[in-house]
Parts: C-alpha cells; sequence; structure tokens
C-alpha cells in the first residue's frame, strides 16, 4: 500500500511519541519494532503482488511452484511442503487445490504411505514459475529497496527474532556475496 506523496513526518516515530507520553515507555521499542515491520511487509508484500499480477500468481501460490521447482523430482509429499513453508497444512492444502485446479500442479499418491499425498509440478506449472520468478527477480528481490548491507543486517536481525520464537534451531552460513 503505498500513498502518492511521502508523508511529511513518520507515523511510527510519532506513535513511539504518543506510547512514551502515555508513559507505556517500557511497551514503546516494542511497539515501533512490530509496527515497522509490519508496514514494512505491506510495502514489500505491494510490490511482490504487483509482479506476480500478471501471472495471476499470490505469493502463497509462487512459494509451492518455486519449492516444487526447486525438488530434484518436481514432487514433495504435502507434509514437506508444509513443513518447509511454515504454514498450517490447511492453508497449503487450500492453495495446492487451486493449483490442481489451474494444471499448475497434480496431486498424487505417496508412493509408500497411503494416507499421504505428493504434490507434483506439471511443466506448465514449471514454465509458469520460471517466468514468475524472473519478474519477481527483476522487479522486487534484486533492489528490495534497502542497501546489500542493510539486507544482510536486517537479515541476521530477523533471523535471531525467528530463532528466538522457535522457528528454527540454527540457521545454515550464508554464503559470501560474489
Amino acid at each position: 500500500m503505498a500513498f502518492p506523496r511521502p508523508l511529511p513526518t513518520d507515523p511510527l516515530a510519532e506513535a513511539k511519541r504518543q506510547w512514551l507520553a502515555h508513559g507505556w515507555s517500557d511497551a514503546a521499542d516494542g511497539m515501533t519494532v512490530v509496527t515497522s515491520v509490519m508496514r514494512a511487509q505491506q510495502l514489500l508484500l505491494s510490490r511482490v503482488d504487483a509482479a506476480l499480477k500478471p501471472f495471476a500468481l499470490s505469493f502463497a501460490r509462487f512459494e509451492v511452484l518455486r519449492l516444487l521447482a526447486f525438488s530434484r523430482t518436481g514432487r514433495l509429499p504435502l507434509s514437506s511442503v508444509v513443513a518447509r513453508l511454515q504454514v498450517h497444512a490447511t492453508t497449503v492444502t487450500s492453495t495446492a487445490e487451486r493449483l490442481v485446479r489451474d494444471g499448475l500442479i497434480l496431486r498424487e499418491p505417496h508412493p509408500h504411505d497411503g494416507r499421504a499425498a505428493m504434490l507434483a509440478l506439471t511443466e506448465e506449472g514449471r514454465a509458469l514459475v520460471e517466468r514468475a520468478t524472473t519478474a519477481l527477480n527483476g522487479e522486487v528481490f534484486s533492489n528490495p529497496g534497502i542497501s546489500s548491507t542493510d539486507a544482510a543486517d536486517l537479515v541476521a536481525i530477523v533471523a535471531r527474532l525467528r530463532k528466538n520464537a522457535g522457528d528454527f534451531t540454527e540457521p545454515r552460513p550464508q554464503p559470501d556475496p560474489l
């Protein structure tokens, strides 16, 4: 959600000022962190949505397709998709149903577990996710709106927040920039 012109002052700085003025100084920094991250998410999602619109993809649909395209065989158990995307199984199931309906993936029986399902990328799905990835790389990921140093710092800070929340146990080392 972008506005036609910048505001003359930062509304989040004003919110923090108000928090402090109301005696909530112990919560002011945390409120600012949460609202800043949520606003940043809105800004980035708006750019992602615009890049994916020509492909009729939401970011959730893109993530499922991209994850399948990254796999060696173009197929993964539904439970693996749920775990790797860190979303509720119902969300992945609903997203997968729409992708199946659109002919971008297939839902197949698991070869070893009769209760489980496999999601398999179709050739149409592979071609679409490659085009969508090119668009996202060019329109969003190659220039997220901050310097590469700030991006690395932000990723490290958010990784600590995620780790402290129990999102994962230990991050894999990031490769050095080329």
